[in-house]
């Protein structure tokens, strides 16, 4: 071979090399399908997704970057659940991401072989998500809220700040199943308290207004406890406000009811869950399968009481009580 025709051959294929380096295309992107129980103006939904981002950001996914991110915002409408969570799976995304049992149930239905990273689920086994904990064998994982069995704690702390209180309402979202076994593990303590129990089933504003105040009119020693659910969290100002109105001494589920106005409050810190589901996330982005990733419960639990609120209710907040307090509303 002459000298020319060799130093060609390899200008030439330098020059390809160099054209095709140049052309090489960005990664892809890969797509998260987020869907929300929540408004999407609610400050509660913002900071939960703020700690979802930062989660992501933390382990060097970046929206524009590496992912793209698709939100749907359910306002806690059962059919807007269906609706997009048809829409979501219709995307194709590498990874769903949602929050409450009704949610993920909706999403389920939609797909099987989409992974689902939820993040707010209460008894995730006995809500027929999963089958174990240790091992999803299903398509979904996640972060639990906590089990049925902590609503008898709700109604011990009642108890212990309200301690006439009889009659106590048992508000719940009469089209989720959460909230029957939420009650359910709440009859158990109320024979040990001496307390009567009345569910008041509620599917919008109207039902709630109308459910707290024939209870607070009918039940002298009255008390109020809000179980875990969309409807409540979205209507949590108006629920707050009822209850004092009326003189019900109320416990709820998180520290945003009592920061609404609501008395007290016993459960989980809402946005932490948001953060860990980044990380199982990013690891299914990598490959892994949800059957690798178990279902986590909360690490710790966070009891709230509003003092503006006690003193409105001619309350004087146990001693004992606002010491085991981990936050005291001023």
């Amino acid at each position: 071979m002459k000298r020319h025709e060799f130093l060609g051959i390899i200008l030439g294929g330098a020059a390809a090399c160099s054209g095709s380096a140049s052309a090489q295309p960005r990664p892809r992107l890969r797509r998260i399908g987020v869907l929300m129980h929540l408004a999407s103006d609610d400050p509660a939904a913002m900071t939960r997704i703020a700690a979802f981002l930062q989660g992501l950001e933390e382990l060097g996914w970046h929206v524009g970057r590496n992912i793209q991110i698709d939100y749907r915002w359910a306002v806690g409408d059962v059919d807007l659940y269906r609706k997009y969570a048809a829409e979501l799976v219709a995307l194709a995304p590498d990874v769903l991401v949602t929050t409450t049992t009704q949610v993920v149930r909706a999403l389920q239905q939609a797909t099987r072989t989409i992974p689902i990273v939820f993040s707010s689920v209460i008894d995730a086994v006995g809500s027929g998500l999963i089958g174990d904990f240790a091992k999803p064998s299903g398509n979904a994982t996640g972060f639990t809220l906590f089990e049925y069995g902590i609503s008898g704690k709700w109604l011990e702390f009642l108890k212990q700040i309200a301690p006439t209180v009889t009659r106590v309402a048992v508000l719940r979202d009469s089209a989720s199943t959460t909230g029957v076994g939420q009650f359910a593990a709440m009859q158990t303590a109320a024979a040990t308290l001496a307390v009567t129990l009345h569910p008041l089933d509620v599917q919008d504003v109207g039902e709630i207004e109308r459910g707290i105040g024939e209870f607070a009119a009918r039940n002298a020693n009255g008390g109020l406890i809000v179980t875990s659910s969309p409807l409540a969290l979205i209507h949590r100002t108006l629920i707050a406000t009822l209850a004092a109105r009326h003189r019900l001494p109320a416990v709820y589920p998180f520290g945003l009811f009592t920061s609404a106005g609501g008395l007290m409050s016993y459960g989980p810190d809402l946005n932490d869950p948001h953060r860990r589901a980044a990380g199982y996330v990013s690891r299914i982005l990598k490959g892994d399968k949800v059957s690798d990733l178990s279902v986590q419960a909360p690490t710790s639990y966070q009891l709230s009481i509003n003092l503006p609120t006690a003193r409105t209710l001619g309350i004087a907040v146990p001693d004992a009580l606002a010491a085991r307090a981990d936050e005291l509303i001023e």
